[in-house]
């Protein structure tokens, strides 16, 4: 009785840690196409991602003095933030993605 406890109990243990390698590996890839898909921005005019994304709901100057539009939204009641780095002749430089998927 005891064996089969024991081969319960490992099976669940295999079964929890399969799962868990499961979720980070579709986390994974959600976040790489989150960022191939953002990083096509970079080195593009700022209308072009205005185009796209539409209006910024923020935008503001940064201490280097480059301009940050903020986009935010929520999926499945989970915000989403992007924001967008553009330097003084208005090409995108740079984004962090954070909360989406």
């Amino acid at each position: 009785m005891t064996k089969l406890k024991f081969f319960i109990l490992g099976l669940i243990l295999i079964l929890l840690t399969s799962s868990c390698k499961t979720i980070k590996q579709k986390s994974d890839a959600i976040v790489k196409k989150e960022n191939e898909k953002l990083s096509k921005f970079i080195g593009k005019l700022s209308n072009e991602l205005e185009k796209n994304l539409g209006k910024p709901d923020e935008s503001f100057k940064n201490e280097k003095g480059n301009f940050i539009f903020v986009y935010n939204s929520k999926k499945y009641g989970i915000p989403c933030e992007r924001r967008f780095e553009i330097n003084s002749t208005n090409i995108v430089v740079g984004f962090v993605s954070n909360g989406c998927f």
